[in-house]
């Protein structure tokens, strides 16, 4: 009996898996809008290319090539877009728990000046392709509820539902990003299989900002979140702390609570609690 339930399960063979496939087109459609080739990174030359990389991006070592090479050596993922032979972004991620059937994307940047054009986005469709290729349903990745732009990207553009608060969560980094703030993350989980994130991947997407089970229904709350964060932090310190302990004070019960929560880029994240929604642990059309 277990035997014929795992036949009649594509994941079973994720290569029989239509939807397999289908994110592979996908990939490749959005590396060839992005004007990228994106492919697995193994060698030792392109993984170190990958730890300069990013620490060109966060001023200080975020990684080290030899991390990298057990990762890769292990069959978690590391992936590099490249244009014109040069990498100009990079995405590493590995195994969780349960099951090895989630993945944990750690980190992911791409070269001061390609933001904005599509090379961030061709790394995740092809790290769901991946994951998807391998076995997984689900991958997990945190982001700085502050920074407005990366808050649209995950929750609006990917479809990534935030499931957790992280107050302070990697202690200080002192970096060129985070400067000396507490380290405040969002948990989202990207369910590979979701409606909305199936829609999200495909060619000519287009993103709404409403979560899971209150469309048309008004946010119970809103909470905003400054336009630049990094700039503030570079020129009034104190003021990007503020913002820092108002948000964590608006989302962190709410998320705990199991709310749904969405983006818009006008207002901010917007807040569904579950007794409104119905279903708070839905992802959100986009």
């Amino acid at each position: 009996m277990n035997d014929a339930l795992a036949d009649a399960d594509p994941r079973a063979d994720p290569l029989a898996d239509p939807l397999v496939e289908q994110a592979g087109r996908d990939a490749r459609t959005a590396a060839d809008a992005a004007h990228v080739v994106v492919r697995e990174v193994s060698g030792l030359g392109e993984l170190a290319a990958v730890g300069d990389l990013f620490t060109r991006i966060w001023g200080r070592p975020s990684v080290s090539t030899e991390l990298l090479r057990a990762f890769s050596k292990t069959q978690s993922y590391v992936g590099g877009a490249f244009r014109d032979g040069a990498l100009v972004g990079a995405c590493v991620a590995f195994h969780a728990a349960p099951r090895l059937r989630s993945l944990h994307s750690h980190i992911a940047g791409v070269t001061p000046g390609t933001g904005g054009r599509g090379v961030g986005f061709a790394l995740k469709v092809h790290q769901r392709a991946w994951a998807l290729r391998h076995g997984v349903d689900e991958i997990a990745w945190t982001y700085d509820p502050l920074v407005a732009r990366n808050a649209h990207f995950n929750v609006v553009k990917l479809a990534a539902r935030p499931t957790e608060y992280l107050t302070n969560f990697y202690g200080p980094m002192a970096d060129a990003i985070n400067g000396d703030e507490d380290t405040d993350r969002l948990l989202v989980r990207w369910d590979l299989r979701a409606p909305a994130v199936i829609r999200a991947a495909a060619p000519g997407a287009a993103w709404r900002s409403v979560p899971g089970g209150s469309d048309g229904v008004p946010p119970d709350a809103v909470v905003p979140v400054p336009p630049d964060i990094e700039r503030l932090r570079a020129t009034d310190p104190a003021a990007a702390h503020d913002w820092r302990l108002r948000v964590r004070e608006s989302l962190a019960p709410h998320l705990a609570a199991g709310a749904a929560v969405g983006y818009d880029r006008e207002r901010g994240y917007l807040v569904h609690v579950p007794a409104r929604t119905g279903a708070a642990s839905t992802t959100g059309d986009v």
